[in-house]
Parts: C-alpha cells; structure tokens; sequence
C-alpha cells in the first residue's frame, strides 16, 4: 500500500495546545471477481508526535476520495474523529 501525502493542518485543542495533523490517501489494490484488480483509495491521519487512524480500501473513485479528504482537511479532523467522520460520509 502507498500513502499520498496530501497536507498537514494545525489546530488548538480543548488544552488550548497546538496539535497538528497530517493526512494521507492510501492507494491499494482491490480484486474484484477473482481475476482482476483496481486500485482502492482509503485515508490515513496522523497527529505529529502522536496517534495515527488508518482506513484502508473505501472507495475505487478518486472524485470520492477527494471530496472526502477535503472535508477531513477543511474541519481539521484528528486521528480520534476520522472513523466517525467517514462513516458518516459512506
């Protein structure tokens, strides 16, 4: 699996501290019907210095994917709150 750097986004939190966030696409490959393969695009998030979120294999278009790390991007979503976001998107 290769990870797509796509930019990094730094935010205070409730202890008024700095955290930043770095977010990945995550471009693996999917088999489809025992004999073919298509790339899949998931997401990664991860906090400088700390907890990372991973979620492999959602989608196979990249305007999905787009659309689903800019809204990640845009609200500053943390590692914590990634799987309730995309879960609410899917």
């Amino acid at each position: 699996m290769r990870e797509l750097f796509v930019g990094s986004r730094t935010a205070a939190g409730e202890d008024g501290q700095p955290h930043r966030f770095e977010y990945y696409v995550l471009i693996g490959q999917m088999e489809v019907g025992g004999h073919f393969a298509c790339e899949s695009y998931g997401v990664k998030v991860r906090e400088a210095g700390g907890e990372t979120a991973a979620i492999p294999d959602l989608t196979v278009n990249t305007e999905r994917i787009d659309s689903l790390m800019e809204l990640l991007t845009r609200n500053t979503v943390g590692p914590a709150g990634v799987r309730d976001v995309v879960d609410d998107w899917l």
